[in-house]
């Protein structure tokens, strides 16, 4: 398991998958020829003939007081899915899980970084005919602004997400588990989940500061490291395109030439790593 110190706090990688995928199906009219000129991309964060290496993955921080998992894939056994192969997936998420020293009961907070189904698949699982929470004594945080989107768009039948909502969001409040927050939030002294909309209308990423050292984990503001050439693009699922590159253009100019570990949530292994500035672009630094 990939793993990070930032001050008192450890952040651990779970990936539940990896896939390539043409760089179009990602970022509209993004060809392979564009990424290769990209002279600085880590050959690791690319499959072969230019296709864009993407994990699907959770972070795990611990901080000295606390357990947080911050957004929890896609899950086993769910369906309804949009995109074909999310669907039934039997993977080995929770044994990855164990086999790096957690255990989802001493979980006490659950983020999701906003609500596409590649980020609340393991806030339950199945059990019997009905769903449980993964994370029995976990608060689950969820930002307001992001669930009454989709919670609107769950009434109108909009794409998977009535399903996504009846497997792995109205369990937990079912359960008693959910708080809805607004941004910015302090989870703890060390960690702030921090608002940076476009992709979807509430998304958050999370602030990490312990003993002045400092770390980001992005969410979907950036999918793959080759966005730092073309932070402008828009990406297939941003739901305010101009809004989502402009929050990409803010965070990765805070982030350039700063000693900040950017941890990116889909960013292929090594994972985490430093934005650079590279004339009135970016870069990344592994």
């Amino acid at each position: 398991m990939l793993s990070w110190s930032i001050g008192q706090v450890t952040v651990t990688c779970i990936q539940e998958s990896q896939a390539d995928v043409p760089p179009g199906f990602l970022i509209p009219g993004l060809t392979a020829e564009a990424v290769a000129a990209i002279d600085w991309l880590d050959p690791r964060f690319l499959g072969e003939g230019g296709l864009l290496r993407l994990a699907i993955q959770a972070l795990v921080i611990r901080t000295p007081d606390r357990l947080i998992v911050v957004d929890t894939c896609l899950g086993n056994d769910k369906f309804g899915r949009e995109i074909p192969n999310w669907n039934g997936l039997d993977t080995r998420f929770l044994e990855d899980f164990a086999a790096a020293g957690f255990d989802p009961g001493a979980v006490d907070t659950v983020f999701c970084t906003h609500l596409h189904s590649d980020h609340v698949g393991w806030n339950t699982y199945r059990s019997g005919d009905g769903w449980a929470p993964t994370f029995p004594n976990a608060r689950y945080l969820l930002g307001r602004t992001e669930f009454d989107y989709w919670d609107q768009a769950r009434e109108t039948g909009h794409g998977s997400t009535p399903a996504v909502f009846a497997d792995s969001i109205q369990p937990l409040f079912d359960a008693g588990l959910v708080d809805l927050i607004e941004l910015p939030h302090q989870v703890t002294d060390e960690i702030v989940l921090t608002p940076t909309p476009g992709h979807t209308p509430g998304h958050a990423s999370v602030e990490i500061r312990s003993q002045g050292q400092a770390g980001l984990i992005t969410g979907d503001f950036i999918h793959h490291p080759c966005q730092m050439a073309v932070p402008d693009l828009a990406e297939v699922a941003d739901t305010d395109a101009a809004l989502a590159g402009e929050t990409r253009r803010r965070l990765l100019a805070d982030c350039a030439d700063q000693p900040i570990l950017v941890i990116g949530t889909h960013f292929a292994r090594p994972v985490a790593g430093h934005v650079r500035s590279d004339g009135a672009v970016f870069r990344f630094e592994v």
